[in-house]
């Protein structure tokens, strides 16, 4: 058995680090005071909303189970909560089968590759639209 400092579990911890601090901005910063430190400079630069925005006061209402106020403010925000919530279960479970499972390593991260990259497009296709045609 290989030692967990080995890249694909780096990268897990560090996915799994970002995500977890994603929720916790998302729960620290209250949707009803609207102190939100990072904007959207698409906003600030064009005048116009983007297809992204509203989205920290949809986690954050997500998270405190306001789940139709989310969907006012970004109506793409639960999808793309629980492309976040799916890729920490992912993150720690694979994780875990690769540490504890040494003859199917290779398959388990093309596997995690692939789902994870239908997951995102299913999850992002109205953003990656949006670019498409803002470009």
């Amino acid at each position: 058995m290989k030692r967990p400092g080995e890249p694909y579990i780096i990268i897990n911890f560090v996915l799994a680090g970002v995500i977890i601090l994603v929720m916790v901005y998302s729960l620290i910063f209250s949707p009803d005071r609207g102190e939100y430190p990072v904007v959207c400079i698409h906003e600030k630069i064009t005048g116009e909303e983007c297809v992204s925005c509203g989205l920290s006061h949809s986690f954050s209402l997500i998270l405190r189970g306001r789940i139709d106020e989310a969907y006012r403010w970004n109506s793409y925000g639960m999808r793309i909560f629980i492309f976040f919530a799916a890729q920490l279960f992912m993150r720690i479970a694979f994780s875990r089968i690769y540490l504890r499972n040494p003859s199917i390593r290779r398959n388990l991260i093309l596997f995690d590759t692939i789902g994870s990259s239908v997951i995102f497009l299913i999850a992002f296709m109205p953003f990656l639209v949006w670019i498409c045609r803002f470009c």
